[in-house]
């Protein structure tokens, strides 16, 4: 009897540890998420460098780190969206900031050309925070089994989620360590963290694997030298790389995902930002099973509905 007495007390201490723990980490969450001041971000610099600024979230967070009063670096590789999208901050935000542009197509530069074209633009300004938002896809259907990602989609999707980060950061880095000061976000994705397997949506997926463990490895490098990075990774939002449409609570639109967004710089080295993609992750990680099972099946009625687009293109 006292074995199986001294058995029922260690378990059930440590369920308690374990629910105290939970608790804890839910507690800090909901604070994170609603009440933590976010970081003045001029504190870093007075200049920002968005990567892919002129859609979806990329252009939503230019607008709201110029709200905050930081001047803008914008790279991009089409002229016209570049001058459309620094049209519009000059004319909502007059005076109050500067703008650059940037052309650089990040799929087609190697890595060195990515490097000196990012500390070209930069030489002699104060860089304080950096967005890595620039994303390649599939292409169109969104979802497609690997055979059938093409040569130069795919070419194109290693070349910027995975070559154009790293080379961006380390136009960067060393900026930032002379002045013991810096961000850099990069904009990751949530099948990297909260599901087992992403079917369908498998070379997108596994670069953005390579952001997460790149931009945590990376953070822990630097972290004494006053460098903040992180890794933001959200779930669906409404853009055109993923053709949703928006609903306000399981997929937002970019500009409200950029707002959450704008909150977490400068703390954890990993987050969702938009509380709604958070507790969806929860949900998938803790019913991995059944989340991959409905994961795939999305996926395959996705690549169905754009097949079936084109055929009537």
């Amino acid at each position: 009897m006292e074995l199986e007495d001294f058995t029922i007390t260690a378990a059930a201490l440590l369920g308690l540890i374990s629910l105290f723990k939970n608790l804890l980490v839910f507690i800090r969450w909901l604070h994170a998420t609603f009440l933590r001041q976010p970081k003045n971000l001029r504190e870093y610099g007075s200049w920002a460098v968005v990567t892919g600024p002129t859609d979806g979230i990329g252009k939503a967070l230019a607008f709201e780190l110029a709200s905050k009063g930081l001047n803008l670096v914008l790279v991009g590789r089409n002229p016209s969206k570049l001058e459309a999208t620094s049209s519009e901050l000059r004319w909502r935000y007059g005076n109050e900031i500067q703008v650059k542009t940037v052309v650089a197509d990040l799929a087609k530069l190697s890595g060195l050309e990515i490097e000196a074209a990012v500390a070209s633009a930069t030489e002699g300004l104060d860089v304080g925070v950096v967005v890595n938002n620039a994303g390649a896809a599939q292409g169109h259907p969104f979802a497609k089994y690997f055979h059938e990602v093409d040569d130069e989609s795919m070419e194109s999707i290693l070349r910027v989620n995975v070559n154009a980060v790293v080379w961006v950061t380390k136009g960067v880095i060393g900026g930032m360590l002379k002045k013991k000061r810096g961000a850099i976000v990069n904009i990751g994705s949530g099948s990297t963290v909260y599901v087992s397997s992403f079917p369908l949506q498998t070379l997108y997926a596994s670069t953005k694997a390579f952001m997460a463990m790149f931009s945590k490895s990376v953070a822990l490098e630097y972290k004494d030298q006053g460098i903040d990075i992180q890794c933001q990774v959200p779930l669906f939002t409404a853009t055109k790389m993923t053709m949703l449409k928006k609903r306000p609570i399981f997929v937002p639109s970019a500009e409200m995902f950029s707002r959450a967004s704008i909150r977490w710089i400068g703390y954890d080295r990993q987050c969702n930002p938009y509380w709604s993609h958070a507790v969806e992750g929860f949900v998938f990680h803790t019913l991995d099973t059944i989340s991959v099972w409905y994961i795939e099946r999305y996926m395959t009625w996705m690549r169905k509905k754009g097949l079936e687009q084109d055929r009537h293109l």
